[in-house]
């Protein structure tokens, strides 16, 4: 089985690389690849919102503030093949193409790649030029809400959710470097198009990630088409 991962900066970075949380990331990342082709792509956190928003501050267009924080993710995915040692790829891709053609016995791990669009995306890209089986969208968020959890206290988790009722949900959220939602509609639009099996979950809960890509029932949210 093919599996790409989109971890999420707010987790592997939420104030610089959290070591204690790439540690057993890797842990699991090892563990799946033995009997999975496994890709991750990775997010850039809070230092790549400082980093945006300083280049904002200094006039910056967006395309340069969005460049900004490709570089930040790629620095995390340098971290992420460290911790990983021989088990990944030792080089970060800095484009799809050049990602596809590394998917293969080692753990893939990327960044960002071109202004846009977020990592969520360049992992629904890569999900579907490799024809992964699962794509896994892991991120401080335990499932899709009916509406913005942060936002709103009766916010209901959603267990089960129609492509199009997704988009519906997201329509109306940010598109700004470091500002994208829970998937950004390059991604959104990627995966309702090749309808890719997408899961939400919640990334910090290693063991309920793994139970999610093996299919044994888990705490999340599944899209459906």
């Amino acid at each position: 089985m093919k599996v790409v991962f989109s971890i999420g900066g707010s987790i592997l970075a939420p104030e610089g690389v959290d070591q204690e949380y790439v540690a057993k990331l890797s842990k699991l990342l090892r563990s799946l690849s033995k009997k999975h082709g496994i890709a991750v792509v990775v997010g850039g956190g809070r230092p790549a919102r400082k980093n945006i928003e300083k280049a904002r501050n200094e006039g910056k267009t967006m395309a340069y503030c969005d460049y900004v924080g490709i570089l930040a993710t790629r620095e995390n995915a340098k971290a992420l093949i460290s911790a990983l040692g021989g088990g990944s790829n030792d080089i970060v891709p800095e484009s799809i193409h050049d990602a596809a053609n590394l998917f293969g016995e080692k753990i893939l791990v990327m960044g960002g790649t071109e202004p846009g669009h977020s990592t969520d995306a360049v992992a629904a890209v890569l999900s579907d030029w490799v024809g992964a089986d699962v794509f896994v969208n892991a991120s401080n968020v335990d499932a899709v809400y009916d509406k913005n959890p942060k936002k709103f206290s009766d916010a209901k988790p959603i267990g089960k959710i129609n492509i199009n009722d997704l988009f519906t949900i997201l329509k109306d959220e940010g598109v700004c470097a470091g500002e994208y939602p829970l998937l950004d509609h390059v991604a959104l639009s990627i995966i309702r198009r090749s309808k890719i099996k997408t899961l939400f979950v919640d990334g910090r809960d290693i063991k309920n990630m793994a139970d999610a890509v093996e299919g044994r029932r888990f705490k999340g949210t599944t899209v459906v088409y």
